[in-house]
């Protein structure tokens, strides 16, 4: 078997939750014998496929780029090409730039989508977009949903449920690097023994603004690891709120991340809007065994983090509510570890990498058979 991803960005030029997904999916499927192909645009002068991880990475140039949306005279014909090839096609929505190409390339092959966002922030080009979202999606033969709660709360899911999976994200511990004794020490130095974590891009969905009002006026050291549009205008509001235990590190690499990740005391992830879909980062938490703060937006957050039992959920865009929830797990060490600890038994249980890609493999070899008959 062979399948084609498709999305407008992946490995190796960016490094955020979709194109994780993608990858944790490519290289997992290598397992069951599945040959993958993923393709996205690029920047670079060079557009020649790299072989990622056991699968091939193919990169269509660049042209434009409105509202997010990249755009490239070159993907029609380079997809058309693997298309060709493939015996499945995987979509990751949305991009509405993906629609066309389905379209004008006509590809008659099994079609998978996985739905990972409602479109939140551009809703003035939401209704241009519209009629043709809605025949893209009523074009592809299964969508899958990343978590029960994000099924349950889109509109636009609600329309196509009779062809909606839930496929949770899954992640491979086994693929995450295991931090030197000398890194692990070098940031109990920095940052000390007792500390909550963020991890993620800096984006306005994150609700980071209202962390920092949330550790106005205590103690708590608060550790922001990542990069991203917002990073100047938060740590302008930092120092006009004189926060003297905020640490920006910025983007780090993946052995400093984990190293923080097994030392903190637990994390927080105060994402506030639907476009924040699922949250790696926090199921990054819950893999390391760490209790975990999140906000109820009616999305995969909730269903990796369950109120009272592997952490606290709390109202978004609430940073009094926010800062109670800091306030006692900070204050209850010995039931902030035991939330840890079932937070890290839900990750066994139902975010593995493996058991995500024997679904959808499962999917792929289904969507087969029933176009054969």
């Amino acid at each position: 078997m062979r399948v084609l991803h498709f999305y407008k960005t992946s490995l190796p030029d960016t490094i955020g939750g979709v194109e994780q997904v993608i990858n944790q999916i490519a290289r997992g499927a290598c397992e069951f014998g599945v040959k993958t192909d993923v393709l996205s645009l690029t920047s670079d002068r060079v557009t020649d496929a790299i072989e990622i991880n056991g699968y091939l990475a193919h990169r269509a140039r660049l042209d434009l780029e409105f509202a997010s949306t990249g755009l490239s005279v070159s993907a029609f014909l380079r997809f058309y090409q693997l298309a060709q090839k493939a015996d499945v096609i995987h979509y990751h929505f949305p991009w509405p730039f993906m629609d066309l190409v389905h379209f004008a390339t006509r590809v008659n092959k099994p079609t998978v989508l996985t739905y990972h966002s409602d479109i939140i922030r551009q809703q003035y080009l939401l209704k241009l977009y519209r009629p043709l979202k809605r025949k893209f999606l009523a074009s592809v033969d299964r969508i899958v949903a990343t978590s029960p709660n994000y099924f349950a709360t889109s509109d636009v899911l609600g329309k196509y449920s009779d062809k909606v999976s839930v496929i949770p994200i899954g992640l491979d511990k086994n693929t995450y690097p295991e931090p030197l004794p000398e890194k692990l020490e070098y940031w109990r130095r920095m940052i000390g023994p007792k500390f909550f974590l963020f991890v993620g891009v800096l984006r306005y969905y994150k609700g980071l603004h209202i962390l920092l009002e949330a550790v106005q006026g205590t103690d708590y050291p608060v550790v922001i690891v990542g990069a991203g549009p917002i990073e100047h205008e938060l740590k302008a509001q930092s120092a006009l709120l004189g926060l003297q235990n905020i640490y920006f590190l910025g983007h780090l690499p993946d052995d400093d991340k984990v190293a923080l990740l097994q030392l903190c005391y637990a994390v927080v992830f105060p994402s506030h809007l639907r476009s924040e879909a699922f949250g790696i980062s926090l199921l990054e938490g819950a893999m390391y065994g760490k209790a975990m703060i999140s906000s109820e937006i009616g999305t995969g957050t909730t269903f990796i983090n369950i109120g009272g039992e592997t952490g606290l959920v709390v109202p978004p865009s609430d940073p009094v509510a926010l800062r109670q929830a800091m306030r006692y797990l900070w204050e209850h060490p010995d039931e902030t570890e035991m939330m840890g600890q079932r937070a890290e038994r839900r990750y066994w249980e139902h975010f593995t990498a493996e058991r995500m890609v024997a679904e959808y493999v499962e999917l792929y070899n289904n969507l087969i058979k029933h176009r054969r008959k």
